[in-house]
C-alpha cells in the first residue's frame, strides 16, 4: 500500500474514533424506535436521510455492515400500511418486478412470504398476465416470471417492519436533514438535523450533528445533496433531464360482482404508432389499480378516464372497468426523469452516497424506480463486504451505481430494427421472444440475445386479434362452477371498503400531488 494512502486511512481511522466518543450521549436524544447495540463490529454509524424503499434497502445493505444505522425520516412513520406525505406517488399502480422482490429476498430472507400475507398478489407473467405488445397480443405461458402487485403504503409497510426487527437499526421520524458535515481528506462526518417543534417560529427546532462514518442520501426526487456539497466547495453534478410529456391517472375499482376472468391483470404497452400505455393490476383486498398514460393533459375524473381506456389500442380494459366499481378519486401526475451524474465528478466527498430518486428520478412509464432502488442496496451490500471497510469505497460505488441506472435510462436496449423483429415474433407466437420481450421491460440487466431464427419467429401465422382469453368479453357474468378462477369479488359478497394502505382515499392529498374529485 502507498505511504501517503496508508496515512490517509490511517487519519480517516483516528477521525472515525473521535466521532464514535463524541456520540457518546447521543443515544437518548433519538426516538424510541433507535437502539444501542452490543457486539459492535467496529465499523461505526450510518445514517440514512429518508425512508423510501430506497433509504430502507439501503439501511438493510448498512446494517448488514455497520455497527449501527439511523433512518431518517421528516415525516412520522405510521405503524401500519398508512400514508406518507413524503411519497405522492403512492397512489399509482406499484409492481415489484421479478429483479426486485429477488432482490428484496437477499436483503430481507422471506420478505415475499410477508407481503403475500400481508395481502399482495403474486402475478405470473405472461401467463396471468394478459398482454399487448408493440405488435400484438404475447401467448400465454409459465415464463418463470412473476412480479409482486400491492399498494406501494403496503410494500413499504412490509420492509420497514422487517428493519424495525432489527436491533442494530433505529428510526428517527419528524426530522429533516439540513447539512453534511465535512471532515479530514475530502470526508463527510455527519449529517446536521432538526426535529419538529411546533412552539418554535418555523416549526423547527435546533439543529444538532449525528456523527457518522456513512451517509446515505435518500430523500427522493426534492433531494438537496447539490446544495449541501455546493456549501462544502464541491462541484455541483450535471443532469441529464427527459420530459416526455406524459401524463398519468390512476384510481382503484371494485370488480363487478360476480366477474370471471382466466386472468389476473392486464397491461398495454405502446406500439411505434400509439404510444400510450394502461394497466390493470390486483392488489390487496381484491381490487383493481387502473394507470392509464397519455400525451398531454391527463383525465380529470371517471368519466374521462373510461373515454381514454376506450381510445387504446384494444377496448378490453374499458370493458373490464365499465361496470366496476369506483372506489375514490382518480390522481394524476406528470412523469419526467433527472439523472443526477455524481458518477462523473472527480472531486466528491468519501463516505457519502446518493441513491433512489435522490439520483436518478425514473418516468413511471419505465417502472424501474424500485426495481433499481433494490438493485442499488444489493450493491452496495455487496461492495461494503467485499471492501471490509466503508472508507475509500465511495467512487467505486458512484461508479457501479451509474452502471446500474444506464440501462433504466435507456429503456431500448435493442436495435429499433430488432426491437421490432422481437415484437412481431412474440405476437406470432414465438415464447422465448415473449419471454425476451418481457424480461427486457423488466430487468435493469441487458437480456442475453435469441438467435436470429428466435429473434425473427420464422412462422406464416400472424398475430391474433384478440386476447387469448376465453372470459375476456364476459361483463357480470356468474362463474359456471365453483372451481371456476375468478378474480375480485366473489358473488354475493360485499363490496370491499378501503382502509389504510393506498386505498385511504378520502385522506388529503399530499403536496405536490394533483387530486381530481
Amino acid at each position: 500500500m502507498p505511504l501517503e494512502t496508508a496515512l490517509n486511512l490511517v487519519v480517516r481511522l483516528a477521525a472515525r474514533r473521535m466521532m464514535q466518543r463524541q456520540r457518546t450521549g447521543e443515544a437518548a436524544e433519538l426516538s424510541l424506535d433507535a437502539r444501542v447495540v452490543e457486539g459492535a463490529r467496529g465499523h461505526g454509524h450510518a445514517v440514512v436521510i429518508g425512508s423510501s424503499l430506497a433509504g430502507l434497502t439501503a439501511a438493510r445493505a448498512l446494517a448488514n455492515f455497520m455497527d449501527e444505522v439511523t433512518v431518517v425520516e421528516r415525516d412520522w412513520l405510521p405503524r401500519g400500511p398508512g400514508r406518507r406525505r413524503g411519497v405522492p406517488q403512492a397512489r399509482h399502480t406499484h409492481t415489484l418486478t421479478a429483479t426486485a422482490h429477488q432482490g428484496l429476498d437477499r436483503l430481507f430472507p422471506g420478505i415475499r412470504h410477508d407481503l403475500a400475507r400481508a395481502g399482495a398478489v403474486h402475478v405470473r407473467a405472461p401467463e396471468d398476465l394478459l398482454t399487448l405488445g408493440p405488435a400484438g397480443w404475447l401467448p400465454r405461458f409459465d415464463a418463470d416470471l412473476t412480479v409482486i402487485s400491492a399498494g406501494r403504503d403496503l410494500i413499504d409497510w412490509t420492509v420497514r417492519d422487517r428493519l424495525r426487527a432489527d436491533p442494530r437499526v433505529g428510526f428517527l421520524p419528524r426530522h429533516e436533514a439540513v447539512a453534511l458535515e465535512s471532515g479530514p481528506q475530502d470526508t463527510v462526518t455527519g449529517v446536521w438535523v432538526r426535529g419538529r417543534d411546533r412552539s418554535a417560529p418555523e416549526g423547527w427546532g435546533r439543529r444538532r450533528l449525528l456523527a457518522a462514518e456513512f451517509v446515505v442520501d435518500a430523500s427522493g426526487r426534492g433531494s438537496h445533496a447539490p446544495e449541501w456539497l455546493a456549501r462544502l466547495g464541491y462541484p455541483v453534478p450535471e443532469e441529464s433531464v427527459v420530459d416526455a410529456g406524459t401524463s398519468y391517472a390512476t384510481t382503484l375499482y371494485a370488480p363487478p360482482v360476480g366477474h370471471v376472468a382466466d386472468f389476473a391483470g392486464l397491461l398495454l404497452l405502446p406500439s411505434p404508432h400509439d404510444p400510450r400505455r394502461a394497466v390493470l393490476a390486483p392488489v390487496e383486498g381484491g381490487r383493481w389499480s387502473v394507470s392509464v398514460a397519455a400525451e398531454g393533459a391527463p383525465p380529470a375524473d371517471h368519466t374521462e378516464l373510461l373515454d381514454a381506456a376506450r381510445d387504446l389500442r384494444h377496448p378490453l380494459l374499458s370493458d373490464l372497468i365499465e361496470a366496476a366499481t369506483p372506489l375514490g378519486p382518480v390522481y394524476t401526475c406528470r412523469g419526467s426523469s433527472r439523472w443526477r451524474h455524481y458518477e462523473r465528478l472527480r472531486r466528491f466527498p468519501d463516505q457519502f452516497l446518493v441513491v433512489g430518486d435522490a439520483l436518478a428520478a425514473l418516468d413511471p412509464a419505465h417502472g424501474q424506480s424500485m426495481t433499481l432502488a433494490v438493485e442499488s442496496a444489493v450493491v452496495l451490500d455487496q461492495m461494503l463486504r467485499a471492501h471490509g471497510t466503508a472508507v475509500g469505497i465511495g467512487r467505486r460505488l458512484r461508479r457501479a451505481l451509474g452502471h446500474r441506472v444506464a440501462p433504466a435510462w435507456r429503456p431500448a436496449r435493442y436495435g429499433e430494427g430488432y426491437a421490432a423483429r422481437l415484437a412481431v415474433a412474440a405476437a406470432r407466437g414465438d415464447r422465448r421472444a415473449a419471454a425476451a420481450l418481457l424480461a427486457s421491460a423488466e430487468t435493469l440487466a441487458p437480456p442475453r440475445p435469441l438467435s436470429l431464427r428466435a429473434a425473427l419467429g420464422i412462422r406464416r401465422a400472424t398475430a391474433p386479434a384478440a386476447p387469448p382469453s376465453l372470459t375476456h368479453g364476459t361483463r357480470r357474468r356468474r362463474p359456471a362452477s365453483a372451481s371456476a378462477p375468478a378474480i375480485g369479488v366473489a358473488t354475493g359478497s360485499a363490496r370491499p371498503r378501503p382502509t389504510g394502505s393506498s386505498a385511504h382515499w378520502p385522506a388529503a392529498a399530499p403536496a405536490g400531488e394533483r387530486r381530481r374529485p
